[in-house]
């Protein structure tokens, strides 16, 4: 989840052999489980993600459909090690995988992210999907192999320890693009789809989860492939702000 991952596609290659087996071994509850469920090292239900949501003026002014597309994903409010959406689809976009487990999002998020490629399209970028929803399974299998390679403190700062990956939600996508060779590198922001991408996916319910220079608040270096599904009105409020999703989530307003 970052310029030094250009070993990504090294790392995919032997995880996704694992993957494929963890997920095939897998209870079909757990599969095909809903939001609610255990919390790890708990026994009390949580509802609909994870045992925080975001509070602040904001609950006051919209009432999401679905609360769970709100839901706030980072390294304290982690998710339910059990949880997995029971709306997955594959994405109708282009993909880099060959993986169904990745080229999965929830059902409102695939659409979303369908018209998204379409408006960039129409503007002239291509765009890839390169990985969207990853199992607990697959994200710890991911984590390790970064520890194994450069250690936990720096595999802490580009990626998730599982059960804290948005990626999990089935709301998150990295995009990318041939101009960065399909790659996963903070040159993306640079380019002519990495810049419509930042002005324009709020318009299709999205924003860039993790902007540049707000490590001390994300908790993860600047990922301007990162895309969390959001939903147009809240994805509009946060855009709008200014402020990452930890900062709106917890107050609308900058500590």
């Amino acid at each position: 989840m970052r310029n030094r991952r250009w070993t990504y596609m090294a790392v995919w290659t032997a995880v996704l052999a694992l993957s494929i087996t963890m997920t095939t071994a897998c209870s079909d509850g757990k599969a095909q489980g809903g939001a609610s469920g255990t919390k790890a090292g708990g026994s009390s239900q949580v509802d609909p993600v994870t045992s925080d949501s975001p509070s602040g003026s904001q609950d006051e002014e919209e009432e999401p459909a679905d609360p769970a597309l709100a839901a706030l994903v980072n390294k304290t409010h982690p998710l339910q090690d059990s949880y997995a959406p029971d709306d997955l689809v594959m994405v109708e976009v282009p993909t880099i995988f060959q993986n169904a487990e990745v080229n999965q999002l929830r059902k409102e998020a695939a659409e979303a992210l369908k018209g998204l490629f379409a408006g960039a399209e129409k503007e002239g970028y291509k765009l890839y999907a390169r990985s969207g929803y990853r199992s607990y399974e697959t994200q710890q299998a991911l984590f390790a192999d970064y520890v194994n390679r450069e250690g936990e403190a720096a595999a802490n700062r580009y990626s998730a320890k599982a059960g804290q990956s948005e990626h999990q939600t089935g709301l998150a996508m990295d995009v990318t693009s041939d101009s960065v060779s399909k790659g996963l590198k903070e040159a993306f922001g640079e380019t002519d789809e990495g810049r419509w991408l930042a002005e324009h996916a709020h318009q299709y319910g999205f924003i860039i989860r993790y902007p540049e220079g707000q490590e001390g608040i994300t908790g993860y270096i600047y990922e301007p492939w990162h895309i969390r599904y959001l939903g147009v009105e809240l994805a509009t409020k946060v855009f709008d702000s200014g402020l990452t999703y930890e900062e709106y989530a917890n107050g609308n307003q900058a500590p």
